[in-house]
């Protein structure tokens, strides 16, 4: 089978979610006609590309102060501002500014950012570590990262379920981080003699954390907002957490080649550094450092293993911070009404309080299932 079934594979289990969908979603379907931001979004996106683009190639394809990374951060602060202006313009804006006033929608949005920049950045480098240093082929490194997301389907189904029944969702975004900033600690001590079961134990316990962090604050979100701004307040927040991530990994790689180049030169003997050697070149292909000679294999091994220490240990801070933020969420029960929408366009089943503050705490078999 090639690669290609990497995608094929794919197309049978979208089968079934349409399916599903098609046959079990019951929804009442209203027209409404609305004005698309397109500028907005062409701002938007052309403001976060530049900055990204900035972030990925700063130091590594250019310098940090050469005029083409100055360019992209200029750009993209001068597309971000025309983003705001015309925000503040249009009748329907893609980002709505009200959401801003919001105390949860502020804190949880600029948690996504810290917890993105800084898991997602290190779990990135976590299949380079499992090739270069463990030895494990393409394939058998992504099996070996189940133990992360076993942690994170435990710490999932189980935040969600206590939600529902008690309403109160705060604790698990706290746990969630502090368990988060243990994990990538415990990887930051890994090297080539970390046994695997070790290796997988530090997996679960960052698992269990993003488990305990990343839906929740969804949810807080999904609860703070009014009922008209549910799908915007919820895809924001996830832009963010995706934003964060993006430019986690695009700095944590420029510290890992930094690193990297570093350690090259002091593991490997001159003559293998003239020879061009490349780490990327033997990631997704293990099997070429059995070929290398044994010094040259062992000061690859140790150049990588080193440089990893750095990335996964410059995330703990982050996500210290990150924890540190979560205590500022403001718990808000979780309501069983819709509110924020007059009542005649309130979905089937849903009764909307009649004063927008309205809140009431989640009791057992009524309302809406948040999990």
């Amino acid at each position: 089978m090639s690669w290609r079934w990497i995608f094929y594979i794919n197309v049978p289990i979208a089968a079934v979610a349409l399916f599903v969908t098609a046959t079990v979603l019951k929804t009442q379907t209203r027209r409404i006609s609305h004005s698309i931001d397109w500028l907005g979004a062409f701002f938007l996106a052309a403001g976060a590309s530049s900055l990204i683009l900035m972030t990925t190639w700063g130091g590594t394809q250019y310098a940090w102060d050469s005029l083409p990374i100055f360019g992209l951060g200029i750009l993209g602060v001068v597309m971000l501002a025309a983003f705001i202006v015309t925000e503040r313009r249009v009748s329907e804006p893609i980002l709505p500014f009200r959401l801003f006033r919001i105390q949860v929608f502020n804190v949880a949005s600029g948690v996504g950012f810290v917890i993105g920049f800084a898991m997602f950045g290190a779990i990135t480098f976590l299949p380079v570590f499992l090739q270069l240093v463990d030895g494990s082929s393409a394939t058998s490194s992504g099996l070996n990262i189940l133990p992360l997301m076993a942690g994170l389907l435990i710490a999932s189904i189980t935040s969600g379920q206590l939600i529902s029944r008690r309403g109160r969702y705060k604790i698990f975004p706290i746990i969630g981080t502090a368990l988060a900033a243990i994990g990538i600690y415990l990887l930051s001590t890994i090297d080539p003699q970390t046994p695997r079961y070790l290796l997988s134990l530090y997996m679960v316990v960052l698992g269990l954390g993003l488990g305990c962090v990343m839906q929740v604050l969804v949810i807080a979100v999904q609860n703070a907002v009014e009922q008209r701004d549910l799908g915007v307040g919820t895809s924001s927040a996830t832009f963010l957490r995706s934003m964060g991530a993006s430019f986690g990994v695009a700095i944590f790689g420029a510290i890992f080649s930094n690193e990297l180049a570093t350690n090259l030169r002091k593991n490997l003997p001159a003559s293998a550094l003239h020879s061009g050697i490349n780490p990327a070149s033997l990631e997704g292909n293990p099997a070429q450092l059995a070929h290398l000679p044994t010094a040259i294999h062992t000061g690859l091994v140790n150049s990588v293993s080193e440089s990893l220490h750095v990335v996964f240990l410059t995330a703990v801070p982050i996500l210290v911070i990150a924890f540190l933020l979560t205590l500022l969420i403001k718990e808000v029960p979780l309501r069983t009404k819709a509110r924020g929408i007059p009542a005649a366009e309130a979905p089937a089943g849903i009764e909307v309080a009649s004063d927008l503050g309205e809140t009431t705490p989640v009791e057992a078999g009524v309302g809406i299932d948040l999990s």
